[in-house]
């Protein structure tokens, strides 16, 4: 199997990009098969400022926590915060650490500055505030949705007050405790408080719809967008807190695709703001289900872009994002009859594919699924070929 690089490879550049696309995307979804690697989030950055400069986007949304993001957001716009504050608190999964997430950070507010608002790029995090221990207690989005609904309705139309959800929240560390996620005996997520708190959420969402006209007229439609992100993340907590108590042999699957669901919501109310670039995981943007395996346990759900894609047609697109090594992780060259290793014979190293050429190129062979020795990084699956928009090759991870 041979790739012919004269017609199927391309610089990585946001006009190549946009070439390889039947129309202009409000999401284009950029995959890294691996977390934690700046090269990749350098190549991330690089496509942004192109896509600001010479496509008109201007929003970047990442793998992170939805709330944390609006963090971000506030200083890039605004300035409120210091970087260094902005990188401890306006991140999860430990990406507030990045040097290249940091750049990120710096380069938009030095583009901000000066500039009005509507010609202002902004920053958000579109995962629900979760970790791989456990998902974070459901007070601040909760009663940043009372809260808002408080200083603009009439209160005899609330649910419940603010005391009483402070009552029925409790401590957080009632629902933080990391114990629950193997144990869900320890989660209080279908206690009669969180039961009652689930009741009162879905009644404020409705409120915060059925009111939709008053309210953006008397706040702002940004500030009636950001009450339905409270919203939507307190509904996914307390949804999510819900299941990590459940016994049943679905628990892990519906853990996992209420993350994803999360994930999608955000990704669709982005979208009208749009254009947008987002950057996740492969296994999250990708149009195909997401599965891994638990020990014996082969576990699938539908991923934040096979639902996004299915709601949003052509108006979403995605680059999945292929590596040759991680030598620092045990990753050496790919074999030849691997899709890494036909990338890896290409003579860049970096391009960006067009995945038809190279399916035609292939003809009837097929490459073998790349087995990788670290579990931090998914090879591409070569099944799901057919779901790339485009694919951006990088041939060697050097290590942050």
């Amino acid at each position: 199997m041979e790739i012919d690089s004269t017609n199927t490879m391309h610089a990585v550049e946001a006009a190549a990009v946009m070439e390889l696309l039947p129309a202009r995307p409000r999401l284009l979804a950029l995959g890294e098969p691996t977390h934690g690697e700046d090269t990749l989030l350098e190549l991330r950055n690089d496509l942004f400022r192109q896509l600001v400069e010479q496509e008109g986007y201007r929003t970047i949304a990442i793998e992170s926590d939805c709330m944390a993001g609006l963090v971000v957001d506030a200083h890039v716009t605004s300035g409120a915060g210091t970087l260094d504050e902005v990188m401890e608190r306006g991140f999860s999964h430990g990406f507030g650490a990045s040097a290249a997430n940091r750049a990120l950070v710096r380069w938009m507010r030095d583009f901000n500055d000066g500039r009005p608002a509507a010609e202002q790029v902004r920053f958000a995090g579109f995962d629900g505030p979760l970790e791989v221990t456990g998902a974070a207690a459901p007070r601040q989005a909760l009663t940043a949705l009372h809260g808002y609904l408080a200083a603009q309705v009439d209160p005899d139309l609330l649910p419940c007050t603010a005391e009483t959800l402070d009552r029925l929240l409790g401590s957080d560390d009632r629902w933080t405790e990391p114990a629950a996620m193997l144990d869900p005996s320890r989660s209080m997520g279908r206690s009669a408080e969180a039961r009652e708190l689930r009741l009162h959420a879905d009644d404020l969402l409705a409120l915060l719809h059925a009111h939709t006209p008053h309210l953006i007229a008397e706040t702002s439609r940004e500030d009636w967008d950001r009450a339905c992100l409270y919203g939507r993340t307190a509904t996914g907590l307390l949804r999510y807190h819900f299941w990590m108590a459940d016994t049943s042999p679905g628990r892990l699957t519906q853990l996992l695709g209420i993350r994803d669901q999360m994930m999608a919501d955000n990704l669709l109310a982005l979208a009208e703001r749009g254009p947008a670039l987002i950057h996740a995981h492969n296994g999250h943007l990708q149009r195909d289900k997401s599965s891994l395996r638990m020990g014996e346990l082969p576990l699938e759900w539908w991923s934040a872009g096979s639902i996004v894609s299915a709601r949003l047609g052509e108006e979403y697109a995605f680059l999945a994002t292929a590596v040759g090594t991680l030598r620092h992780h045990g990753v050496a060259d790919p074999p030849a009859d691997t899709l890494e290793g036909l990338l890896y014979a290409l003579p860049e190293d970096r391009c960006i594919v067009d995945p038809r050429r190279l399916t035609a190129d292939l003809g009837d062979a097929r490459p073998a699924l790349r087995i990788s020795p670290y579990f931090g990084y998914a090879p591409l699956d070569p099944a799901h070929l057919a779901g790339y928009d485009g694919i951006a090759f990088v041939r060697d991870l050097p290590g942050s």
